[in-house]
């Protein structure tokens, strides 16, 4: 069949509209494939996320059908994940048993789904499966229409089993700080030194019962709502300031303050610790007695080492590092140490050496090995002693004592004269044997039991006894019976029984004397010695009586003529007075001008006869107040004398020869110098001692009087003094030691110019004067120097 033009056309078109359909059909299909595999891939990720995701999502309908993943089934512990909620219990699911909720666990459950699908009101609770060992959260909510249609309830649940452990420990973690901070604020409550809290403010906002006690405040709310601080300023600072200064550097600052506790000063180690930025937590220790205890046992130190250094044993200290603490005087003496060393603290091993070069160690072959062996003392168990030979023939004897701390006490003693002693000791017992055996005394010595111990032997045959007898040491008894054999009265051996018995057992000295058969006489004497023995010496006094009858008679003669000078020295003086008077009452007459006018020279031998009749009245008053004072009959009347006032009136009586002299005179000292004296005596005694000085000092020189403080009275005890001192110093020509005995001794002595003449009774009789008020003159002279005189008085 033939087909039209038309026919095909149309036919044509009817088959490329087929073919662009079947086209079309065909990339639509493949579209859709694509988007299906793109659907698929999307969904495949969704579902791995929800694998790995931390919360399992669960539908529940309102018939109560479940739509969960299967991983949920193994959270609740079982096989399979169930299609009811009812069916959560672990009952028989495809007739396997299981685990899964409690029932009580499941009601609740189901009861919080229907009050959420019927309020629309979100749920969360937490569930532990009793089978399994994991907490789960379900957090619950209304189903999205889009999700589920018909008010289903979306349950998340949730694994929070590590939280829930973390959770666990820090509930058990949160118990025991609350059990540690009661018993901490129960401990800071008990402890017996004040503790206290601030605020970031720096105020007050806990302090403990003994902060309270120590401010003396009724409660802790008292103290809290006024502030009231323990502490006082230091420094010019509060303990507020103190402490925010703690806060804002966060380092603990302590310091030492001085707080007044019940009316007591006490001394307080107080110290500011920040807590973060949360506060400031201080505590005070009291430290009072720790102080107190320091101090003391300074004082102590300082009085050990005082008392170290008084001792004549070199004591040195040193300490666990071997180094030197201390060394007293001696120690430093013996070793060449000096101030700086102990300052140093110089080393075990350098002092050695230092020694070594001192020369104060022993001269040894291999001194480093040497000086290795003693650094073990300070290792060792007990005390170790050496002896020490030094060049130059010093032993020393070295103490080490180890010390429980490591250190070293070391003691050096210096035995030399002790060994120059015990090799002379020897020597004196063998001299003292020839000594006693060599007197003309006969000695004895008597053991506190009465034997006879030792004698020499003049005992033998002063007593008349064999020396086989003496050799059996007799005792006190069996001797006075051999010895009352050669009484003259054998009766008087009690009284040297009695002497040698005073000498041992009552340690007192008694003498007697006895005669013996033969005419002779003996005198003995029993002394006491050191070492509790008796010494009996026994003298033949036989020929010293004789000479001591002829002394006796000689004395007497003596004596007389004495009486004799004395009488005749006080009628020579009163002879010499009257002519003397005669002469100087005529000799001023003619000065006077009675005998009608003289010439110049005439005069000048009126003045002349004038001066010498004064100095001889002089001489001869000095004679007689001489004689009198030695032979005890010098008048004194003593009366209180002010010495500045006395002193002055004296000085002021030769101001002219003062003047004339060209000399100056000085006059120190204060008043209420007082003392009892005679004024005219010690003023003569002062004023011939002032002559002196003026007469012996060239013009230009200087005499200076003056009243220091009294020096102590040898031979007295305590405080005794003297009353008053008396110098006088002056730099004029001085004597040598020669002329000061002689001019002391009353004679003359001239130097180069008429100034240098001394009376030559002037110094005997001011120290006789002085002597007779119980003063003291003392006299230093050098020759070109000058005279120093000092005068003590009662």
């Amino acid at each position: 069949m033939e087909l039209t033009p038309l026919a095909l056309v149309i036919l044509a078109l009817v088959l490329a509209a087929w073919t662009v359909a079947a086209a079309i059909v065909v990339l639509r299909a493949g579209a859709s494939t694509r988007r299906a595999k793109a659907l698929e891939t999307s969904l495949a990720r969704m579902q791995h996320l929800l694998d790995v995701a931390p919360a399992i999502p669960m539908l529940i309908r309102v018939d109560g059908r479940i739509e969960a993943p299967e991983r949920l089934a193994r959270w609740l512990g079982l096989t399979a994940m169930p299609q009811y909620v009812s069916e959560l219990t672990g009952g028989a699911v495809d007739g396997e048993g299981g685990r899964g909720l409690s029932q009580d666990q499941v009601d609740a459950l189901w009861a919080k789904v229907r009050a959420t699908q019927k309020s629309a009101a979100p749920f969360a609770m937490t569930l532990t499966p009793p089978g399994a060992r994991r907490s789960l959260q379900l957090q619950g909510a209304l189903a999205d229409p889009k999700v589920s249609a018909g008010g289903a309830a979306i349950v998340w649940v949730f694994d929070f089993t590590a939280s829930a452990d973390e959770l666990a420990r820090l509930r058990a973690d949160t118990a025991r700080a609350r059990s540690d901070f009661a018993a901490l604020i129960g401990l800071i409550e008990a402890a017996p030194t004040p503790m206290w809290f601030r605020g970031p403010d720096m105020a007050l906002q806990l302090v403990n019962l003994a902060y309270v006690e120590a401010v003396g405040a009724p409660d802790l709310e008292t103290v809290i709502e006024q502030q009231i601080e323990l502490l006082e300023a230091h420094e010019g600072r509060s303990p507020g300031e103190i402490a925010r200064e703690a806060y804002e550097t966060g380092e603990e600052l302590s310091r030492t303050d001085a707080v007044t506790i019940e009316g007591e000063r006490r001394a307080l180690r107080v110290t500011d610790l920040p807590l973060g930025r949360n506060g400031v937590a201080g505590y005070a220790i009291d430290i009072e007695e720790q102080q107190q205890v320091a101090r003391e046992f300074r004082a102590f130190r300082e009085a050990q080492r005082a008392m170290l250094d008084q001792l004549s044993v070199g004591v040195a200290q040193f300490g666990a590092d071997e180094t030197l603490v201390f060394a007293n005087r001696p120690f430093r003496r013996r070793f060449g140490l000096g101030e700086e060393a102990i300052g140093e603290g110089i080393a075990f091993d350098r002092f050695l050496a230092d020694a070594r070069e001192h020369g104060s160690t022993p001269e040894v072959r291999d001194f480093p090995e040497w000086r290795r062996d003693h650094r073990e003392w300070f290792d060792a168990a007990q005390t170790v002693e050496e002896n020490w030979p030094l060049p130059g023939g010093t032993h020393l004897r070295i103490v080490a004592q180890p010390m429980p701390d490591g250190g070293l006490v070391m003691i050096a003693e210096d035995r030399t004269e002790q060994l120059a002693l015990s090799a002379t000791r020897d020597t004196l017992l063998r001299t003292r044997t020839a000594t006693l055996d060599s007197l003309f005394e006969a000695l004895a010595i008597f053991a506190p039991d009465g034997s006879l111990q030792l004698w020499n032997r003049s005992f033998a045959g002063t007593w008349g006894l064999s020396a086989d007898f003496l050799d059996t040491h007799p005792s006190a008894e069996k001797l006075l019976e051999a010895i009352g054999a050669n009484l003259r009265d054998a009766n008087e051996t009690a009284a040297i029984g009695a002497v040698v018995r005073a000498a041992t057992l009552d340690r007192r000295e008694k003498q007697g004397q006895v005669v013996l058969a033969d005419g002779r006489t003996l005198r003995f004497a029993g002394v006491p010695l050191p070492d509790g023995n008796g010494l009996l010496t026994v003298l033949d006094i036989t020929a010293s009586q004789k000479a001591e009858a002829a002394l006796r008679e000689r004395a007497q003669a003596l004596e007389e003529a004495d009486g004799v000078k004395a009488r005749f020295l006080a009628n020579m003086s009163y002879e010499f007075r009257t002519p003397l008077t005669s002469v100087r009452g005529f000799a001023e007459l003619l000065a006077s001008g009675a005998a009608g006018e003289m010439n110049e020279q005439a005069r000048g031998y009126i003045e002349a006869i004038l001066t010498s009749v004064e100095r001889l009245t002089e001489q001869v008053e000095n004679v007689l107040d001489l004689s009198q004072t030695e032979a005890g009959l010098m008048p004194i009347a003593k009366e209180e004398l002010d010495l500045l006032p006395f002193l002055t009136r004296l000085v002021r009586e030769r101001e002219k020869a003062i003047i004339e002299g060209g000399l100056s005179l000085d006059l120190k000292g204060g008043r209420k110098r007082k003392v009892e004296a005679d004024p005219r005596q010690l003023g003569r005694a002062i004023g011939n001692l002032l002559d002196n000085a003026i007469a012996g000092t060239e013009a230009g020189g200087k005499i200076v009087i003056e009243l220091p403080q009294p020096q102590p009275r040898k031979g007295a005890g305590g405080d005794d003094q003297w009353a008053a001192q008396i110098d006088m110093i002056d730099n004029g020509s001085g004597m040598s030691e020669d002329e000061l005995a002689r001019a002391l001794g009353g004679l003359e002595h001239e130097g180069e110019g008429e100034r240098e003449r001394r009376n030559g009774l002037g110094l005997p009789l001011a120290r006789t004067l002085i002597e007779a008020h119980d003063g003291r003159l003392d006299i230093v002279s050098r020759k070109g120097q000058g005279t120093a005189v000092t005068i003590l008085l009662p």
